[in-house]
């Protein structure tokens, strides 16, 4: 099976259920556990500018996951490199859809399956989106990738959390199934820019 299969596979596994965590990810080095995620509900939901002060706290009161994937070792390409050629790019995006071939803060699209989304961010480092009322997973979803270098090695961390539960959230069938789905998805995207990353 050719990956852009491999990808509307995973891609329309995760559209069917909505995700949350294993472990993290990553074929090359490991880098430190991740934190599990804070399901309670209600709180404060922390807004993108309260993100990018902050990248550790970018979950609100409904974390679903965070995976670390490597990128592999890329000393003389910087995280603004590698997010700018995503957005830049966004073909090399498994899930782009309608979406155009550069992508924009506000910018509203459609991802593969006709899933709406708002990228709600494009910063030096990162790139984040939320799903909008008529997308699979329910709107509200906020997913964050960020990009960082360590010793010469690149990493994708890709951060998921909602606004309130959904349905899916609170079975724990539904949360097993959309967790690999996530993880596998983001896999795919990490692997793609571990081979893009030294064109930027």
């Amino acid at each position: 099976m050719g990956r852009a299969a491999c990808a509307t596979l995973l891609g329309t596994t995760l559209m069917l259920t909505a995700p949350q965590p294993p472990a993290h990810a990553g074929a090359r080095p490991a880098v430190p556990p991740v934190q599990p995620g804070d399901e309670s509900s209600g709180g404060h939901t922390h807004t993108s500018e309260e993100c990018d002060a902050d990248p550790s706290s970018c979950h609100g009161p409904n974390r679903l996951y965070q995976y670390i994937y490597s990128l592999g070792i890329h000393p003389f390409t910087s995280p603004h490199d590698v997010r700018e050629q995503l957005t830049g790019n966004f073909w090399l995006f498994p899930l782009r859809g309608a979406c155009p071939t550069r992508i924009r803060p506000k910018d509203e699209c459609e991802l593969l399956g006709g899933n709406p989304v708002l990228v709600e961010a494009i910063g030096y480092d990162h790139l984040q989106i939320a799903t909008l009322p008529g997308h699979a997973l329910g709107d509200g979803l906020h997913i964050r990738f960020t990009f960082t270098r360590g010793l010469g090695f690149q990493y994708l961390i890709v951060t998921a959390w909602q606004n309130k539960p959904t349905a899916c959230t609170e079975k724990t069938l539904c949360n097993a199934a959309s967790r690999v789905g996530a993880w596998a998805l983001w896999r795919v995207l990490a692997e793609t820019l571990a081979v893009s990353a030294y064109l930027a």
